[in-house]
């Protein structure tokens, strides 16, 4: 490998290499931009959107042309499928050619954006020309004034509630950043080199084309403050910008912020402002464009870590707080003590026979079982973990490990039989056995409480029994019954015993304000909102006697991996990507180029040093501590636990050396402590919150005593996360060193350690205190993190296929119900589905060759004879006569909808003409149930007829259609629970899961087709005259019963670490009487003029 990197280098420089050109065409494009005077730079954002448009103009004259053509009434519908076919083509080919046309003006965009920070930097006021945009921001902001035709940009503005002065102009090495991201890949950047300001080259570039850029962060406050600090450049070349956070989900300002060039905003808005996109009934409540280009910052948290954790709007249930888990708590609690029993008899027998010299080879074996059987019960156990960390006992136990997985775990059951459960610490999981099942049972006079019947034989036993079909039914429900309830059971008690044995207070989750809040092992930060999915929150809650949730229903989800799919071009930035490019490249297409930095990184990073316990390790800590405290040197001690950042806090106290904590319980003084952070002599002790997102600023003298000091109590499963923590010392070329304390009871080693280091450790004969350091143990170490990250990965993306499964469904039933709620093609989607349900038909009755069957079906959901006879239906092929029926049901439709057009349009322009509504309800009626449609007035009257049917194929299709939707949802959630248990019958879960929900699937399509249909075919108007009419609102969402749950992991994982946090919406507009002049420089009162709207 080192021979072929020397002979084609490697892929950082072979990146470098392909971006130089476009670096020196930007440099050599600024040559000549510099010269421009100000008017003129401006400008080039106008000369750039014109030589964009006239790029597309003649596609989207086309396409204009096209979407005229399919509003003819009159078209037949194969040729308007046709002509939206040919629109959809059109409409890829035009985002193609505004790629081409981006491309083309990229270095000289980038040498404008360049200039402009430029300029900024260097002038206290930038005088120029006054546009109408201008008029407008000067009405609301203090730092730009108009007066007269001119207008005056001052260079200190208030972002994110503090002022700033603009103080940056781009490296070379920025833009070849701002290149990368405008391709639709990530950036990798170390701390301190800019990524706010190498976003800044594409989201003007990608912005130009007039499409809309999303620039998405991880919290509100980092949007908010980023939106008003890049802003200003923006706005000033002549672009609008918004922020989604700081206006209310569904408002008019929230629409207004999609609308902008461009719009900053968190994650979790721009995935819940779609999921509600796709709830409303009315257009005009829809928020959201087209997606077209994102850049995520901190891409490699929001698109790995959280790729897997839906978004959910959920809302209540039926029995939603029936549960088992307060019930069974007890049961469970039992077990556990009595494997806790088991396994310090297991352990204390082996340590007897593996530490006596006399033991023969046969009870040594044994002792290894015994040894083996304690880890398979409770890994975690404090004892074991000690024990195993003697000379020997770690590789005696690997050995015996190796041998029961070796084909395929044939004799595992040697060892499981006799423990009460199994923990998988690897896989995160936790198995009942036979005698843990028996345990459970003993509390109970039914012998089967917590045994799953064989649905399938069972089943199948009762069809050849001779027991009246009445009888057989009942039997089967009660059956299905019975499974459902013990499957459910079952799974209470595996979530409670996860509660019990994998999950710690004050490492996985702290109490708070009797609640559970879960702590992000990413960040140690509390992750407000978010609960554990599948029970396991429930099961948590019960453990710790805390009050417990009650189930909700979901009634929209999607994942980010799955929202973020849908840009047109994505890209993201980070400082540690490249350790996960692979799986990036495997789900988003989306390559990783690692950006040089502009100043050589100074900061030393040493070997770590390994130590066999953690008593000796922690020890070793506070010694490197005191040193470094000597030196003058600021030190950030980095942990990955609540536990043992107030373990090392008690230490140093005893030792009198002043420091600060900081992790999930005192989130709050996140801010002061982290500036407090690069002063000398200054000691903080953080969880990996420290490690993304805070950027370190050093004291004086700090530099010269050696830089800031990063110590790491342990290494953390996720190699991102411990660079993440190396990289807040270093910045911009600063000195410094960082160094991993590890010993061979950490987490990581205890479950990944490679079989090599345990022998090493046991020949080197370590005494108590002893440290081992080598390169070699380093890259053993860096092996563990690795198999962890495979592990993750694999888990990822087999969650993932189930959320892909979901996202397939969700897709085709969102893309419906976009042609409903515009009504675009909703003819062709209506038309479809009156074929389908009589080509379902057809086929169901002549499979049994029942022609007065299909007669009766056809009059009861149809409303129409059967236009062939008994002899055409047996002799004819389906296609025949599908289309025939089709034929005859159109026909009948199409008159009935004149017909009704005919009845209510007299009505309605009367009552156009003598009210002042809006909206009005008409009343409709298929026999069985009535339904009130919004029909807009005026529309109705512009277009007759047709717009009374459109308004009321819409109104019942998308009813339907969310009905449908939220039921399946639920079916789908029921059926993941279900499908969990396939494993015990040696069945792949997600087989089942893709075949089954299929199935649902095609149920639910069919449904609404034959209930939309059925309506539609039916229906009719029961109001003769106007006294019926009443005014109506547009519909809107009831939003009082629903909940938004913000499940993605850094939801919390940012804040302002360099000054005072604000969590309120920050306003910076300016303060104008209302009789005082208009800032805009109009002449008028601010109230005739930009304060009309605050009227």
């Amino acid at each position: 490998m080192g021979f072929l990197a020397k002979l084609f280098g490697n892929k950082a420089s072979r990146d470098n290499k392909a971006l130089q050109p476009i670096l020196d065409k930007t440099l050599e494009a600024y040559e000549k931009i510099k010269n421009l005077d100000t008017d003129a730079l401006r400008h080039k954002t106008v000369e750039f959107k014109e030589y964009i448009n006239n790029y597309i103009a003649d596609d989207e004259a086309r396409i204009k042309e096209l979407k005229l053509k399919a509003e003819d009434e009159d078209l037949d519908l194969e040729k308007k499928n046709d002509i939206y076919e040919q629109i959809d083509k059109l409409e890829k080919h035009v985002l193609e050619r505004i790629e081409e046309a981006l491309n083309n003006i990229m270095p000289e965009a980038f040498a404008v954006l360049k200039e402009t920070a430029k300029r900024f930097k260097e002038n206290e006021v930038i005088e120029a020309t006054a546009t109408e945009l201008d008029r407008d921001l000067a009405a609301r902001f203090d730092h730009i004034n108009v007066e007269g035709d001119k207008v005056y940009y001052d260079n200190s503005w208030v972002a994110g509630g503090n002022t700033i002065t603009w103080d940056m102009v781009p490296y070379n090495v920025q833009v070849i950043g701002g290149a990368v991201l405008h391709q639709g890949k990530i950036a990798e950047m170390a701390t301190g080199e800019g990524k706010t300001l190498v976003a800044t080259f594409p989201v003007y570039l990608n912005a130009l084309a007039g499409r809309g850029v999303h620039v998405v962060t991880v919290n509100d406050y980092l949007a908010k403050r980023d939106s008003e600090w890049m802003g200003t450049i923006y706005e000033f070349l002549g672009l609008t910008v918004d922020c989604i956070d700081k206006h209310e989900p569904n408002s008019q300002a929230r629409r207004n912020a999609y609308l902008a060039d461009i719009t900053y905003g968190t994650n979790n808005e721009f995935g819940f402002d779609y999921l509600r996109d796709n709830m409303t009934g009315n257009p005009e409540e829809l928020v959201q464009r087209k997606h077209h280009f994102a850049i995520v910052d901190e891409v490699d948290s929001v698109l790995i870590d959280d790729a897997r954790t839906p978004l959910i709007i959920s809302g209540p249930t039926p029995r939603g707080d029936h549960q088992e888990f307060d019930i069974l708590k007890g049961d469970v609690v039992k077990l556990y003590e009595a494997q806790k029993r088991l396994v310090t008899l297991c352990l204390a027998e082996a340590k007897k026979i593996l530490t006596d010299p006399n033991a023969t080879e046969d009870q040594k074996r044994h002792g290894a079982d015994q040894l083996f059987r304690a880890y398979r019960g409770l890994p975690k156990n404090n004892a074991l973990i000690k024990f195993l960390s003697e000379e020997g006992m770690k590789t005696l136990m690997q050995k015996t490990e190796g041998f029961y997985l070796q084909e395929q775990q044939k004799n595992m059951h040697i060892i499981d039989d006799e423990l009460y459960f199994v923990i998988d610490e690897k896989l995160h999981s936790v198995d009942l056995t036979e005698k843990g099942i028996d345990e459970l049972t003993k509390a109970y006079n039914d012998q089967t409480f917590f045994i799953l019947p064989d649905v399938g034989s069972e089943i199948a036993e009762l069809e050849r029994s001779e027991l009246p079909n009445d009888e057989k039914l009942m039997k089967k429900s009660e059956l299905l019954r019975n499974y459902s309830e013990k499957s459910e059971r079952l799974h209470t008690v595996q979530q409670l015993l996860k509660a019990y044995t994998l999950f710690e207070k004050d490492v996985d989750y702290v109490i708070m304000d009797n609640k559970i809040k879960i702590v992000d092992e990413q960040t140690g930060r509390i992750m407000e909102g978010r609960r554990w999915s599948d029970g396991l929150h429930q099961a948590v809650e019960a453990k710790e006697n805390v009050h417990i949730e009650a189930a909700t229903q979901t009634y929209a989800t999607i994942t980010l991996q799955n929202y973020f799919r849908m840009y047109h071009k994505l890209a993201g930035m980070t400082g540690t990507a490249e350790t996960e490019a692979g799986e990036f490249w495997d789900i988003y297409k989306l390559d990783v180029v690692v950006i040089p930095t502009n100043k050589p990184i100074a900061r030393i990073d040493a070997e770590d040093l390994i130590y066999k316990t953690k008593r000796e390790k922690y020890n070793a800590v506070i010694d490197k501590i005191e040193e470094f405290v000597a030196d003058g040197r600021p030190v950030l001690v980095g942990t990955t636990s609540v536990e043992v950042s107030e373990l090392l806090s008690r230490m140093l106290t005893r030792k009198g050396i002043k420091h600060n904590v900081l992790n999930a319980k005192l989130h709050a003084k996140e801010a002061q402590i982290v500036k407090d952070a690069g002063q000398a002599g200054t000691v903080t002790i953080a969880t990996n919150m420290a490690g993304r997102g805070t950027d370190i600023k050093l004291g004086p003298g700090v530099k010269e005593a050696g830089g800031l000091a990063i110590i790491g109590t342990e290494r953390h499963e996720s190699r991102r996360v411990d660079r993440q923590l190396r990289g807040r010392s270093g910045r911009q070329g600063d000195n410094g060193s960082s160094q991993f304390f590890v010993s061979l009871e950490d987490d990581l080693m205890r479950m990944f350690g490679s079989e090599r280091i345990a022998p090493i450790m046991d020949k080197l004969g370590l005494q108590e205190g002893e440290v081992i350091q080598h390169s070699m143990i380093t890259k053993q170490i860096e092996k563990a993190q690795k198999k962890v990250e495979e592990n993750h990965f694999g888990t990822r993306k087999h969650l993932l296929e189930y959320d892909d499964v979901m996202n397939s469904q969700r897709e085709a039933i969102y893309e419906k119900r976009r042609h409903a709620l515009f009504g675009e093609r909703l003819s062709i989607d209506i038309n479809n589905m009156m074929y389908d349900l009589g080509e379902s038909l057809i086929e169901k009755y002549q499979e049994v060759n029942d022609y007065d069957g299909l007669k009766l079906e056809i009059i009861s959901k149809m409303g129409i004879d059967v236009p062939f006879d008994e002899d055409e239906f047996k002799r004819s092929k389906l296609d025949v006569l599908a289309d025939k029926l089709f034929e005859t049901a159109l026909e009948v439709y199409n008159n009935k909808t004149r017909i009704i057009g005919e009845k209510t349009l007299p009505v309605i322009e009367n009552v156009h003409k003598n009210t002042q509504y809006e909206n009005i309800l008409i009343p409709f009626t298929d026999g069985k149930k009535s339904m009130n449609v919004v029909v807009n007035l005026k529309k109705a009257v512009e277009n007759g007829a047709r717009e009374i049917t459109l308004a009321v194929e819409k109104f019942i299709t998308l009813g339907i259609i969310d009905e449908s939707w939220k039921e399946h949802l639920r079916e789908l959630d029921d059926l993941k629970q279900s499908v969990r248990n396939a494993t015990y019958e040696q069945k792949d879960p997600l087989l089942i899961y893709k075949f089954e929900s299929f199935n649902l699937f095609k149920q639910m399509i069919q449904k609404i087709n034959t209930d939309v249909i059925s309506f539609l075919m039916r229906a009719d108007v029961p109001m003769q005259d106007g006294s019926q009419v009443r005014e109506q609102r547009a519909r809107a969402i009831d939003r009082s019963r629903l909940k938004e749950q913000r499940n993605d992991l850094l939801s919390q994982a940012h804040s302002n670490t360099q000054e005072r946090q604000v969590t309120q919406p920050i306003h910076v507009e300016k303060k104008v009487g209302r009789n005082d002049p208009c800032p805009c420089g109009s002449g008028k009162k601010y109230k005739n003029c930009h304060g009309k709207e605050e009227l």
